[in-house]
């Protein structure tokens, strides 16, 4: 059995000013030498002695944040594949620009060390702050707070102790879309739901139960069935709804966790003899340009995806390092009626 060692919490100026008995804005000038501060020898030297004491190390990524002298921001992402992404780069790039950063974006797939490797070649000052859209594991939460690099969770919440993210609302969009079932009349609804260790479909999920809930309806082990975010991964997902449905009856309308995996569900239903929407009512998250091309053209759910990229952006500029963040992006969420929902025959 092995115990895991808590991670050491990064020392501060607040830290070194209390020990010093001064104000932090002393602490800095001292570190940065500013020749217009007059203070006593004594006043420097405690200060000087509480630095060394604590081990404190200035944070290079952080004052350059503040300065803007380096200009350069990273966005990580899980895939370049996924569209999604796409659309938060595009927000992102826009809001860094607007400030005088430029963005460089990376991806961690098909790579097994990419987080790692991104850590260690960021966090050595070649960008003034860094925005993860993509998963990050305790051992790498750790080392990203070990590196004093200003940093920022988007569409995802940390693990960690310091919560520093910025989501869309997508309990929300789970239930605009369930609700839209309901509206049309129908009560067996299916959900096609996404990988379990991601939080956007942990939040979907939730969205979808607390809309079937509201209406009365109980949500059984065999109306769920997970994909992983991806069209082959919805094709099979859609396959278990109905296998399962052999023993509980078709699902008469299916709450789809993203666009993606939607195109499997239309490809499974096809080939299932099932027709959309005559047989089987579909919805999905996220309003892509595909969905509007699809057979039949797809009902989704717009979200801000963009605004949440340059929302991102500008969290990480204005916040400090060490300041919790919690925003959830709600604006322009909203359901876009199209031909793959309908009433339930009678």
């Amino acid at each position: 059995m092995t115990t895991r060692r808590a991670a050491t919490p990064r020392v501060t100026l607040v830290d070194v000013a209390k020990l010093a008995t001064v104000d932090k804005a002393i602490v800095s000038r001292v570190i940065n030498e500013d020749p217009a501060l007059v203070i006593r020898q004594e006043t420097r030297d405690r200060v000087i002695d509480a630095i060394r004491t604590l081990g404190y190390r200035p944070n290079i990524a952080a004052r350059s944040l503040r300065t803007a002298k380096a200009g350069t921001l990273g966005l990580v992402i899980p895939d370049f594949a996924n569209p999604v992404y796409a659309e938060i780069i595009t927000g992102a790039e826009s809001a860094a620009l607007d400030r005088g950063h430029v963005l460089v974006t990376g991806s961690t797939s098909g790579s097994r060390n990419g987080m790692d490797r991104y850590l260690e070649l960021l966090g050595q000052g070649r960008v003034d702050g860094l925005l993860l859209a993509g998963p990050t594991s305790a051992r790498e939460h750790q080392k990203l707070q070990s590196l004093g690099l200003p940093w920022m969770m988007v569409n995802r919440r940390d693990t960690g102790d310091h919560h520093r993210y910025v989501i869309l609302d997508d309990a929300h969009a789970a239930k605009l879309a369930v609700e839209h079932l309901l509206s049309l009349g129908h009560r067996r609804i299916g959900h096609v739901a996404g990988p379990t260790g991601a939080d956007t479909a942990k939040r979907r999920a939730a969205g979808y139960r607390q809309a079937m809930k509201t209406a009365g309806i109980t949500v059984r082990p065999a109306d769920v069935a997970r994909g992983d975010y991806t069209s082959g991964g919805g094709a099979e997902a859609m396959g278990s709804l109905l296998a399962n449905a052999e023993k509980s009856g078709t699902p008469t309308a299916v709450f789809v966790a993203n666009v993606a995996m939607a195109v499997g569900v239309l490809d499974t239903l096809r080939r299932a003899g099932l027709r959309v929407p005559a047989d089987v009512s579909v919805v999905a998250v996220h309003d892509l340009p595909l969905a509007e091309h699809l057979n039949p053209p797809l009902t989704t759910v717009r979200m801000p995806l963009q605004q949440l990229g340059g929302r991102a952006v500008e969290l990480l500029l204005s916040r400090a390092p060490e300041e919790q963040v919690t925003e959830v992006v709600s604006t322009a969420t909203e359901l876009v009626l199209r031909e793959s929902t309908a009433p339930p025959r009678i």
